[in-house]
Formats: C-alpha cells, structure tokens, sequence
C-alpha cells in the first residue's frame, strides 16, 4: 500500500483534480484557480475498519465496492493520521488476546485530533454487559484513549463520547467539540485551509452573515469575527448542540443558531409561514450583506439558489463540483464568480471539495 502513497503520485493525481476543476468552471471565466494540497500520508483523522475473523484471529480488513465477499486485509494505513497508525497494532493485539473483546466484534472505528485526543468505538453483532466493560475499560486504561462499545440499540460511553480538536486559522486556535459517529472534516490540516480562505475572502464584506448548514460550528467559529451578526441554521440536534457548545468554548458572541433546515428558513425569510423554533430570533433586525452556504452533495434546492441571490457577497463550499456548476450557472445570472478554490481533502480519490466567491454584479 505504501507505493501508491508517494510525492510524486500525490503530485500526479493533484495535477488532473486541478485541470479537471479549471475545465470544468471555464465558462465563467474565474480568476486563477487556488490549489491547496494536502499532506501526502497521515491525512485522516477518523478512519473505520471492518474485522475479519479466521481461525480464531481477528484482522483489520476493508472491501472494495461490490466485492463483501472479499476482504483485503489491512495491516497498516498511511491516509491514516499518526495516532491511528500508532494505536491499530496494539489495539488489534489486545482484541486477539481477549474472548469477550474478540467475539462477534465486525468494526472498529478511530477519531483522532491533532490536539492528541482518540477515541476507539467498538462495534458488535452481540449484547454488551458488564464483563465485556470492565475489560473494555482496561484497554481504555492501557491505550490512554477514549472507548466506546456499540451494539444493536446499545452505547456504552466509557468516558466521553467526544474529542476536542483544535484547529488554528490565521494564527488563532478554535477548538472544536467532535462527536462520535456525526460528521466532521476527515482531513484536519486542509480543513485549517479552507477555513482561512473562508476567513480571507470574507474580511471585507462587512454587515450580518447568514449562514446555513453550520454543522458543529466548524466554518462559523473562525467567519464570525468579519461580521457584526451571525445568523446560523442547522438541521441535526446533534450538531446544533455541538455548535452551542463550541461557539460557548471559544467565547464567541456574536451568533444566533436556529434547528431548522435551509427549506424552513427560505420560507421564515420570504415569511411565508412562522416558525417556533426561530421566536428567539428578530429577522428583520439583521443587515445580512453576506451568504455563506455548505450543502451536502446535492447542492442547493432551487428556492436556496434564489434565496442566495438576494445577498452582495455568495461564499460557497462544495463537495460536489458538478452539483457546484450546476448551482453557479443560477447564480452568474445575478453575480460574478471572483474567486475558484480546490481544496484537497480526499487525497487519491476522485472526490474534490471546492470553494467559491461570487459577488453581485452591479450597473456601474
């Protein structure tokens, strides 16, 4: 594995993302597109395995996509960050020299932080009981990690189901609570980009930011600084409580936080209907000047587009290119593409994530 992981294959494979991105958004005739790379091995902060059991062992092992007939058996994984590959040796060791941790054990997943944090999460076709924690415990002890056991409708947290990660953006640190089994960026170090990028390009467009699919807080912590107001929304209660906890850790104060998805809000927007869970917030109090917009793969919905059209300044990241064009030929319509940015956070995949500047186009 270690042969496919080297500078120049890295090199290579940046190259044709980066002609595929220019290629690809040429007909609005962006500025020079910005490439920022990525570590070339021990870019993955969280990885996950399945476990492959043979005559009495267990064994780190991953499927390629139609074969779950056919394991590939790993025993070591240079995308993974530092810490995961200093815990996978004696973590599977302990596995195999333990019955109860061994038995019925299909997957094992790792978050690590560059703060020095990682938590195992142990995952089992069987019930958890009280023997099976105390050894689970042992081995938290001896790895110095965080430990969680997972079966069906069963997690028992052995300390905490977090880690902290800390991420620093023009020489200051955020920190970040990361939850078990939510989303966070895998790719710590680039994540540390994008988010100084978010932070560069925006610092002059002044007034309130409107900002939909926060997550956990990741992009809001470091763009609040460049705005009066931030008015952030987010679907998934686990994640609206990690961003109230890390707006709360980092002391930001500046941030208001709605549970409602970018459909729900368009609609509070245009007041077509009234919402409960935004009766703490003062629409019209807000001079939104600015956007900022990170959806899932799919993009914006049309309504979302128009919605966006209606701001001076559009920042987009996207992790999905096409999905991305697909959105920019709305959105060109009433702004001008002033900045293109591909950010390497899936190294040696084809998946790109991508971050856009538009501003709108005036008559002057």
């Amino acid at each position: 594995m270690n042969d496919l992981y080297t500078p120049d294959a890295y090199r290579a494979q940046l190259q044709e993302k980066a002609e595929r991105v220019t290629s690809l958004f040429a007909p609005f005739t962006p500025p020079r597109l910005e490439v920022f790379d990525s570590p070339a091995t021990g870019f993955r902060m969280r990885a996950e395995f399945k476990i492959w059991h043979r005559g009495g062992r267990a064994d780190y092992a991953m499927y390629r996509q139609g074969e779950y007939k056919k394991p590939y058996i790993i025993s070591e994984f240079p995308p993974g960050y530092a810490t995961i590959g200093k815990l996978m040796p004696p973590l599977l060791e302990a596995i195999n020299q333990s019955e109860l941790l061994r038995r019925k054990l299909f997957q094992v997943e790792f978050l690590t932080t560059l703060s020095g944090e990682a938590l195992i999460t142990l995952i089992y076709h069987k019930p958890l009981d009280d023997p099976w924690e105390a050894e689970a415990s042992a081995l938290s002890t001896q790895l110095q990690v965080k430990l969680i056991g997972r079966s069906r409708k069963q997690k028992r947290v052995l300390q905490d189901d977090f880690v902290i990660e800390k991420l620093t953006v023009k020489e200051r640190e955020f920190q970040y609570q990361q939850i078990e089994s939510s989303f966070t960026q895998p790719n710590a170090r680039v994540c540390e980009k994008m988010l100084t990028w978010a932070v560069e390009k925006s610092a002059d467009f002044g007034g309130d930011l409107l900002e939909l699919y926060c997550g956990n807080g990741n992009f809001t912590l470091p763009l609040a600084q460049n705005f009066n107001w931030v008015l952030a929304t987010e679907l998934a209660k686990s994640s609206v409580n990690s961003a109230l906890y890390n707006l709360s850790l980092n002391g930001v104060e500046n941030v208001a936080l709605a549970r409602m998805s970018s459909e729900e809000f368009s609609q509070a927007l245009d007041k077509v209907r009234p919402f409960r869970r935004l009766r703490h917030v003062d629409l019209d109090s807000y001079q939104f000047s600015s956007i900022f917009v990170d959806p899932p793969r799919a993009g914006l919905d049309p309504h979302t587009t128009e919605v966006a059209q209606r701001f001076d300044n559009i920042l987009y990241i996207s992790c999905n290119p096409e999905t991305l064009k697909r959105d920019l030929d709305e959105l060109c319509k009433t702004h001008k593409l002033t900045s293109l940015a591909l950010f390497d956070q899936f190294p040696f995949t084809h998946h790109i994530e991508c971050g856009a500047v538009l501003k709108r186009i005036t008559g002057d």
